[in-house]
């Protein structure tokens, strides 16, 4: 009985160490993506508040999982509009994804409270289409709490959004502001 026993707590404590979430592989559940374009007929802004990211603090690959249909537009045929197949097609391609690493990851101590300037490259995928991005972002270690802040341009046309002529080409920019705000834990 006491055999049993003993194996019983040694196996449940190595199972309980073993699947352990560790310290450097940090998760963001509510990562806010937003974007923002300007035309002369109207200003467009959308928020996604459901991306999923992750980051691993001692290689620095991140990965971001961006659900399409979550954008969130002020009009509703905006959101109409963006979903359909003209435009983001997102029952087609739900999902959009980066996976990346943080190439100057030797001046980030994710251990120190501060803001760090940091280099992320990787390769963003919107429907089926896969381009490189090198983009700077602001790390900022708070209390244990991490955060990253970026924003950059994306072109349309890079990721098979483009229309030729009619009124979806005049009231669309060609380029969107994305930022990206994510808070991790562990």
């Amino acid at each position: 009985m006491k055999k049993v026993s003993f194996t019983a707590i040694v196996l449940s404590l190595f199972l309980l160490t073993s699947f352990t979430v560790t310290q450097d592989k940090l998760v963001s559940k509510s990562t806010h993506i937003s974007f923002y374009s300007h035309t002369s007929v109207e200003d467009i802004v959308a928020n996604n508040y459901k991306v999923v990211s992750t980051l691993e603090t001692t290689t620095g690959n991140i990965v971001y999982s961006v659900p399409m249909q979550s954008f969130e537009f002020e009009k509703s045929l905006m959101q109409k509009h963006y979903n359909s197949k003209k435009f983001l097609d997102t029952k087609t391609y739900p999902k959009a994804k980066f996976i990346g690493t943080i190439t100057n990851l030797e001046s980030i101590d994710f251990t120190k409270d501060g803001s760090y300037n940091a280099t992320v490259t990787g390769k963003l995928t919107i429907k089926d289409q896969t381009n490189p991005i090198n983009e700077k972002a602001i790390i900022t270690v708070t209390g244990g709490k991490v955060s990253l802040d970026t924003k950059m341009n994306l072109t349309l046309s890079d990721y098979g959004v483009v229309f030729s002529d009619g009124k979806p080409s005049e009231n669309i920019a060609k380029e969107l502001e994305v930022t990206v705000k994510a808070v991790y834990g562990n």
